[in-house]
């Protein structure tokens, strides 16, 4: 899973020891994090493509200004990682996809709460205390990324934090599981409250990280406007829960395993639908775009209400290069279906915007030329052999 590896190798840093961290996807995000804590004097090597050794025991910068930071936007985890274990940080802004405001605020609220002292010099956040105590935060908007910056920052606070209104994705179970590894006490991640009890000390550990729900549903969706017959293995079925139920509606066939999907569509006759994206368990933004290529072509009038980001529609006018008719009223699509897609040159907008653009281009009669590529290499391993 792309969003637990690029916070799972942040987390690795405050191990006093070695961790192992396997079944990382071998895309840009986290060669740029491997890159990153070189630089800053760790230790990092690819035992093979898929699994890095982790060394934080050397002295460490805690200055992580460099162009590599500003490539993603998970390099926002290097803050609460370096304030745990050397309480000081300094961070250069993140970058990644750009679909709308992600600001940090609740992020750096959470750091002021467990006591630290928040400066943002231009493109620099800076972070520092004397030591951090426990507190009890409520995040006024639910939010993954905090969730787990602060989770970070918390596992090595004195006392008891208690995060309310927390993210409740499978990737931030993930990391809690891999931190409760290298031995900090963390109960109810996955809920909406997460209590963490202080720790001075992490050890080094060994993790597997989850399979990727985005990766999946992709291949999942891929499978389903080809109208072919698809297992995707390697994964866990209950976290598809939400796509599957939208795939069903639309009439397609779904069979679970115990660790695979398979999406028969070979006789499906495609009828329109409406979704809405939502935050775990509820339909993840990050499958948004995939969906509107299969709504494309689904007979009738589909609706697609975006919750999270308020500009993730910056691909629309890709997908109508292909043939595509829809329209966007605020955070509102209505997609209109059509028969069949038909070929273009079009681009990638947004990491997921490419998945699209991939899945509505195996639909489209003809051929497709799908430009910056960069973006799909950013969360996807070998997209194109896959």
């Amino acid at each position: 899973a792309k969003n637990a590896a690029v916070a799972v190798i942040p987390a690795a840093i405050m191990a006093d020891g070695i961790c192992v961290i396997d079944n990382l996807p071998y895309i840009e995000d986290v060669r740029c994090l491997y890159t990153t804590l070189n630089k800053i004097g760790i230790e990092c090597t690819y035992e093979d493509k898929h699994t890095l050794k982790i060394d934080s025991v050397n002295d460490i910068c805690t200055k992580v200004t460099f162009d590599e930071v500003r490539k993603m936007r998970a390099s926002y985890y290097l803050l609460g990682a370096l304030l745990a274990r050397f309480k000081k940080a300094e961070v250069a802004m993140p970058g990644g996809c750009n679909f709308g405001t992600r600001p940090i605020d609740l992020h750096l609220k959470g750091f002021r709460a467990l006591g630290a002292q928040v400066e943002v010099n231009g493109e620099i956040v800076c972070v520092k205390a004397e030591k951090l105590k426990g507190a009890s935060i409520y995040m006024d908007t639910v939010s993954v990324g905090a969730t787990i910056n602060i989770m970070l920052a918390a596992t090595m606070a004195e006392g008891t934090t208690t995060i309310e209104n927390a993210a409740k994705e499978p990737h931030i179970v993930d990391v809690a599981n891999f931190l409760n590894m290298m031995g900090a006490k963390i109960k109810g991640a996955g809920t909406d409250v997460i209590k963490i009890v202080g720790v001075e000390h992490l050890h080094g550990a060994e993790y597997t990280i989850i399979p990727d729900q985005i990766e999946a549903g992709t291949y999942m969706i891929a499978a389903a406007i080809t109208k072919g017959r698809v297992k995707v293995q390697n994964i866990i079925p209950t976290h598809m829960d939400s796509l599957s139920a939208k795939l069903i509606e639309i009439g397609i066939n779904i069979e679970e395993g115990d660790d695979y999907i398979t999406v028969d569509a070979t006789d499906a006759d495609f009828k329109a639908t409406s979704i809405r994206t939502m935050a775990y368990p509820g339909l993840p933004t990050d499958l948004q775009p995939q969906m509107a290529a299969l709504l494309s072509v689904c007979e009738g009038t589909s609706m697609i209400t975006e919750n999270v980001w308020e500009k993730r529609y910056q691909y629309i006018d890709e997908l109508k290069k292909l043939g595509a008719k829809i329209t966007v009223e605020g955070r509102v699509a209505i997609i209109e279906g059509v028969k069949e897609l038909s070929g273009a040159t079009v681009e990638a907008t947004d990491l997921r915007a490419g998945a699209a653009m991939i899945i509505a281009a195996l639909n489209a009669r003809g051929e497709t030329v799908i430009g910056e590529v960069k973006y799909i290499d950013r969360g996807y391993e070998e997209v194109e052999n896959k």
